[in-house]
């Protein structure tokens, strides 16, 4: 019997979690992270998959940031801590975790969409009016389609970088 490569089981893992099927994932991240433990992208997709299954969210947590330990510079990383954290119901956790893994990949734009999505909003345009005054509104939407930002409508979405 051909036992599988801890890239095998992560891609595995990975489809799991993308389709919607934590419990599986947790199963295959498991079996990779006994064969690489050393990986951080196992260990982080891992917590990930713990996290949602909705059973373990400080085993989850305690995954996440044993990642980020080994490996501070990869967005991914940070966007699964902070699910994790919105999921246990921690957004002020998640979005500081955003927020500094800004400063260590170099302000990654899927960081900053994931920020935006858990309701970081930019300032009024006209400061000394009120953020729901009509000439505010009027001007913050012009300055979002000249700059031609688009929100994330599924922070959900897993990145499909495998390392």
């Amino acid at each position: 019997m051909i036992q599988a490569g801890p890239v095998d089981e992560f891609k595995k893992g990975l489809t799991a979690l993308m389709e919607g099927h934590p419990r599986s994932a947790v199963a295959s991240l498991r079996k990779a992270i006994e064969q690489d433990g050393a990986n951080p992208f196992y260990v982080s997709y891992y917590g990930l998959a713990l996290a949602r299954t909705g059973l373990d969210w400080s085993r989850a947590e305690k995954f996440c940031l044993a990642a980020l330990r080994v490996m501070r510079t990869q967005a991914h990383l940070y966007l699964n801590l902070a699910e994790v954290y919105r999921r246990a119901g921690k957004t002020e956790y998640a979005l500081s975790t955003l927020s500094n893994g800004l400063q260590f990949t170099r302000c990654d734009r899927r960081l900053v969409q994931a920020m935006e999505a858990l309701g970081i909003r930019r300032p009024p345009v006209l400061s000394f009016l009120d953020r729901k005054n009509f000439l505010n509104r009027q001007l913050g939407k012009l300055r979002h389609r000249l700059r031609g930002e688009a929100r994330i409508t599924a922070p959900e979405a897993l990145p499909t970088v495998i390392p």
